[in-house]
């Protein structure tokens, strides 16, 4: 699959890597923006505040396939919409999903390593599924359908509870520490 990812931070890079050991086509976008005409799908990996900037510096967006994973922590979605995915979906008028923004980039290097695989919650267009659903997999992850792309404000809300669980304790390395059974 020819995968475009914009943002080469964290969540950009450590997927990117993911997708290009499994064999996939990447392009890497970052600040200074570029063209993913050739992608059959873009993965949107920036700051949640700007996915409006980052999404004017790329071309050839139009009817494609796109993942949000994009998170709104301090900030709001674009003035309209409900959530940074249908803002995304407004922009791009393809398949849209939101998935990735739920699980800490800091346990990438751990994936390989878990016990079990490890899930990733995605909400989105049906049209989507088939592609979110083979990402997730050649991340290392195994999907969780969460709905219609509706949902998407729900995922955004729901990454500050997580916050909060892992500042109280319960991060991400919980599975280290105890078998899960225990915990």
């Amino acid at each position: 699959m020819k995968i475009a990812v914009v943002g080469k931070g964290n969540v950009g890079g450590g997927l990117a890597d993911f997708w290009e050991n499994a064999g996939h086509e990447l392009t890497r976008v970052g600040h200074e923006g570029g063209d993913v005409s050739d992608a059959e799908v873009v993965l949107i990996a920036v700051p949640g505040g700007a996915v409006a900037d980052a999404l004017e510096s790329v071309g050839g967006l139009e009817g494609k396939t796109v993942v949000d994973a994009t998170n709104l922590i301090g900030d709001d979605p674009p003035e309209g919409f409900s959530s940074n995915a249908e803002f995304v979906k407004s922009k791009t008028g393809g398949p849209t999903a939101k998935s990735f923004n739920l699980n800490f980039a800091a346990i990438y290097d751990t994936l390989p390593e878990a016990g079990s695989t490890p899930s990733n919650i995605w909400c989105g267009d049906d049209e989507a599924r088939d592609v979110v659903e083979q990402l997730n997999r050649d991340a290392g992850y195994e999907p969780v359908y969460a709905g219609p792309l509706e949902n998407a404000k729900a995922m955004e809300d729901f990454l500050g509870l997580m916050f909060a669980i892992n500042q109280g304790g319960m991060g991400p390395f919980v599975y280290r520490m105890a078998p899960p059974d225990q915990l």
